[in-house]
């Protein structure tokens, strides 16, 4: 196989219908788009770009709407899943592709898979990351997320309010970055009985049960440093909005509730990850949901960043899934 570096990484902006996409490729051969999920870019698949371009694979990893280099719409509803389905598509087109394999990891998973629900004449398989299938549908999202936690506010229903998070990220979006990628990976997340990052208490915040003064084995200073950059220059809107829009998604995609995808597909998830131990039905309900499934792995003492905690595994289980779903032309 031939031997690839970053420096073989070409970065991209492409059309797209919230104006542009900007994206990260390397290789060639059968296209597979990556897609990140919340709060990352196209950088959390620096390990896997040139793992798959050295499989024969034409790489892409974007930035999803909202975030880094992408463009960045001021309307919350710019952000409804249609909209990132139809984003994902156009990247496939202005690469002068008409299909592509999509992989996605945590919101880029969901991504990827509603992508495949709505257009299979684009994308022919679909890998997901950490969080598992769910069919849309189901009772109203808003109403859901407000319902757990008892006294305290799930995570998901306090990134619902325009400006909240924000003033919470914002003054310290390094440290706020490095609590929360720590509060969710293996070797550094809070002990069994500690309490739950990903609610907030009465009156709180969700930095207060982050983890302080260390970082996780898979991120280095420089690493973040790039992370923290780009929320610096960018913000946290953008990313948030898609949190903001999940009743929105609810309603726009009413007629294909309950649907499975039925390309073939790929799970990948952490043993720690509370996205696969919450969502365990959902992964027993693939049969039904994901009746394409080929491969379903759960890393064991893995936590939610798997392609980074877990590089080369992650990479090696891409790429053995592609060979069959893809095979290199």
């Amino acid at each position: 196989m031939p031997q690839t570096t970053a420096s073989d990484r070409v970065h991209r902006l492409v059309p797209s219908p919230a104006g542009r996409t900007h994206l990260v490729e390397q290789g060639t051969g059968p296209l597979v788009l990556l897609v990140h999920g919340f709060p990352e870019s196209w950088y959390s698949w620096r390990r896997q770009l040139p793992a798959l371009a050295a499989a024969g694979y034409r790489a892409v990893a974007v930035d999803v709407r909202g975030y880094g280099r992408s463009s960045r719409p001021a309307e919350v509803d710019a952000y409804r899943m249609l909209e990132l389905v139809a984003d994902n598509v156009a990247v496939v087109e202005a690469l002068g592709e008409r299909s592509a394999v999509i992989v996605g990891h945590d919101w880029g998973a969901t991504i990827a898979a509603t992508s495949a629900l709505l257009r299979p004449d684009v994308f022919s398989a679909v890998g997901l990351l950490s969080v598992p299938y769910t069919p849309p549908g189901g009772p109203r999202p808003s109403e859901v997320f407000a319902a757990m936690g008892g006294p305290e506010e799930f995570y998901v229903s306090y990134f619902q309010e325009p400006g909240r998070a924000e003033a919470e990220i914002e003054p310290d979006v390094r440290g706020w970055l490095a609590g929360f990628y720590a509060a969710l990976s293996a070797d550094t997340m809070p002990p069994p009985g500690a309490p739950d990052p990903h609610f907030v208490g009465a009156g709180g915040t969700l930095r207060d049960r982050f983890p302080a003064g260390r970082l996780p084995a898979w991120l280095g200073e420089d690493e973040l440093d790039v992370y923290a950059a780009e929320f610096e220059r960018t913000g946290l809107t953008g990313a948030l909005n898609r949190y903001r829009t999940m009743d929105r998604d609810w309603a726009d995609l009413a007629d294909v509730h309950g649907a499975p995808v039925t390309q073939p597909s790929l799970f990948v998830g952490g043993g720690l990850d509370a996205s696969t131990t919450w969502l365990a039905d959902a992964i027993e309900a693939y049969p039904t949901t994901l009746p394409g499934l080929t491969a379903s792995h759960l890393l064991d003492g893995c936590g939610h960043w798997i392609q980074q905690e877990r590089p080369e595994l992650v990479s090696t289980l891409l790429t053995e899934w592609l060979a069959e779903v893809a095979p290199r032309r």
